[in-house]
């Protein structure tokens, strides 16, 4: 086995265990919708989730452990794609939050960070940030 393939293991494996944290979001409230299967196909496509894993996924996802990446950005993305089916619905109640909060000190964040991230993130995907922050997160790009 070559180095290449020690890695794409890796990697793959850190992507079922985020799509699993991902599909646990979706069906936290019960039966998916027809939006969350939707958005969990895309996010199978993009994480390279073939169809006998999703499958095995959506009916197991605890099982797959979170496999945190290893560079800030990149555990962002992970949070921010966590955050995504949460608001597929536009709105995130006390189990979601209870679990998005889990999963965040998951990826590696301490938990007063965690915190401070899903505050603002909340406040992102609401639409509930002020100017100052808007015209702040415009300038970022």
């Amino acid at each position: 086995m070559s180095f290449t393939d020690l890695f794409d293991s890796g990697e793959h494996r850190r992507n079922l265990g985020h799509f699993a944290a991902i599909a646990n979001m979706a069906t936290v409230d019960g039966e998916l919708n027809a939006e969350e299967i939707k958005l969990l196909k895309r996010f199978a496509v993009k994480l390279d989730i073939d169809e006998t894993e999703y499958v095995d996924i959506v009916e197991n996802a605890r099982r797959y452990p979170i496999n945190p990446p290893n560079n800030s950005e990149k555990r962002l993305e992970r949070l921010h794609d966590l955050f995504r089916m949460i608001f597929v619905d536009h709105t995130i109640d006390d189990h979601e939050r209870f679990l998005i909060e889990k999963y965040a000190i998951g990826l590696g964040f301490s938990a007063e960070r965690a915190k401070q991230l899903i505050e603002h993130s909340i406040q992102i995907f609401q639409g509930g940030i002020d100017f100052d922050d808007y015209l702040y997160l415009l300038d970022k790009k």
